[in-house]
């Protein structure tokens, strides 16, 4: 019945240069329901999202709210209808604090005045409330990625929004992050909200869900009731074929050493004590070795100082013999490291390039892509084109696409493919599956495992434990800056490395590879 409904979508099309994001899609959300919307990276999730928030007019297709028909030409429009949304992206002002970034937009003036005590009353009753703990005056620049996602819902509460999108809400968080706002989503379910969840991890849509939504390359494939369905028919639905969750793997053979860090020290970015305090190990050839550990504890500080983002304190590091303790950050490309980074926007692509330039970064001053200091547009063009077909990255106008325009996880596919590419000795991979879907992470584990098998060494930097066990060959546990334990995967599981991660045990000081 029409009235069971809070929002309908039905029947958009939604088209880009080159794509038809959206299919003729219906989408039907219940009150009070959490309705998950599943598909591959660039299936048209966040663009179907964008239309109902109103970032979007869609070329076919109308939407309802309570069963009638509503026009919604911007996000002011969908506020007023009580729709707000998280996006994968945060939409945050850096230099201002948490109190107004929630406030921007809907300020309460009195002549002309802001009226701050009664805007800080609000939000800190409604971080109370719904236990989404924040500081109001701390610089957005200084807070970690899962307290940046509390404003983003807190703005959305502070704007009594019933009906709520979360586009990728756990790509950025920590395991503990990932259940509070699990708890979180359950309890604005209790309240009569609905909500709408994007996300490709199946274990979360099958823990919060009530019923799935499931997208194939901006295609409707299908909705059914997480009670009656299993995490491997959603995948089906989702890749159409069945899709392996264990990451086969040969035994190791340990080749020569290609990383050595030695009483590594890098300042912190957030205050003046060192971020990582005084950390040794060694990567060989022919071996995948995972630092784990709950995100804020030097592993971001660790890859800056090892791919030259940020200058060491102290300590060194080689790479295959030669010391690049201070050398810049081409001469350890050039020297045989690859680094898949962290925050693939602010490091990993120039997002108003072009594909192909982006593929090409590295690499443009090469005999093979210039001449006397021309790019040999054809040259590039074609390298573009192999990547793009090797590696399923998928956009609108493939290699002249622009990187902003392109899905998240098609931006990682990418980063992956430039960096693999590079045929690197070592290859740094930090959250390499973050935000991607369950197809394209069996892909890049596989990519990461063939360069393993190849004798390269791989550091892989993880928030993900099913990851960390899934690919590590050792395990290595970073807290506050140092790291705490060294664990085989066989020989060990993610309760003893979660208690490690939280400081509650540690190995002993030294800890050599």
């Amino acid at each position: 019945m029409a009235e069971d409904y809070v929002i309908e979508m039905l029947n958009i099309t939604k088209i880009f240069p080159g794509i038809k994001a959206n299919d003729n899609i219906t989408l039907q959300l219940r009150r009070g329901e959490i309705h998950a919307l599943l598909g591959e990276n660039g299936a048209g999730k966040s663009t179907l999202m964008s239309v109902l928030f109103g970032l979007y007019q869609a070329e076919e297709g109308i939407i309802k709210k309570d069963g009638k028909e509503v026009q919604i030409k911007d996000p002011n429009d969908a506020n007023r209808l009580g729709i707000g949304m998280v996006h994968q992206h945060f939409k945050l002002v850096e230099c201002f604090t948490v109190l107004d970034n929630i406030i921007l937009g809907v300020e309460d003036t009195k002549n002309g005045i802001l009226q701050y005590d009664q805007a800080r009353k609000k939000v800190m009753a409604l971080s109370e409330k719904y236990g989404l703990r924040v500081d109001p005056d701390a610089l957005v620049s200084d807070i970690s990625v899962g307290m940046q996602q509390r404003v983003e819902i807190l703005k959305m509460l502070y704007r009594d929004n019933e009906i709520l999108i979360f586009d990728e809400p756990t790509a950025v968080l920590t395991p503990q992050e990932i259940d509070e706002l699990m708890e979180i989503m359950k309890g604005f379910k209790k309240e009569g909200k609905s909500i709408l969840f994007i996300t490709h991890k199946l274990a979360e849509i099958m823990a919060v869900s009530d019923r799935c939504t499931v997208l194939r390359k901006g295609a409707y494939m299908g909705t059914v009731d997480i009670a009656n369905c299993t995490k491997e028919d959603l995948s089906r639905m989702m890749v159409g074929r069945d899709v392996q969750f264990k990451v086969d793997k040969k035994p190791v053979k340990l080749g020569e050493t290609i990383l050595s860090v030695k009483d590594v020290r890098v300042p912190s970015r957030r205050h003046n004590n060192d971020a990582v305090k005084g950390v040794s190990f060694d990567v060989h050839g022919g071996e995948i070795v995972c630092v784990a550990g709950i995100e804020g504890n030097g592993q971001t500080e660790l890859v800056y100082g090892l791919t030259g983002l940020a200058k060491m304190t102290g300590g060194s590091v080689t790479l295959c013999g030669k010391d690049i303790t201070n050398a810049r950050i081409r001469d350890r490309s050039k020297g045989g490291m690859s680094h898949i980074p962290e925050d693939r926007h602010k490091h990993g692509l120039v997002l108003d390039y072009t594909l192909e330039k982006n593929l090409v970064l590295q690499r443009y001053w090469e005999p093979e892509f210039s001449n006397h200091g021309v790019i040999k547009k054809d040259a590039v063009r074609k390298y573009a084109e192999r990547l793009i077909e090797k590696f399923d990255v998928r956009s609108g106008q493939g290699p002249i696409t622009i990187a902003r325009a392109m899905s998240g996880g098609n931006q990682q596919k990418a980063i992956i493919a430039r960096e693999i590419d590079k045929n690197p000795q070592l290859l740094v991979a930090v959250q390499p599956t973050r935000g991607l879907d369950v197809g394209a992470i069996e892909y890049i584990h596989r990519q990461l495992v063939e360069e393993r098998d190849k004798g390269r060494a791989v550091l892989l930097v993880s928030l993900e434990l099913d990851e960390v066990m899934n690919l590590s060959d050792r395990i290595l546990v970073m807290y506050e800056g140092e790291i705490v334990g060294e664990f085989d995967p066989k020989k060990t599981n993610v309760q003893e490395l979660g208690l490690y991660m939280a400081g509650a045990s540690r190995q002993g000081k030294e800890v050599t590879a």
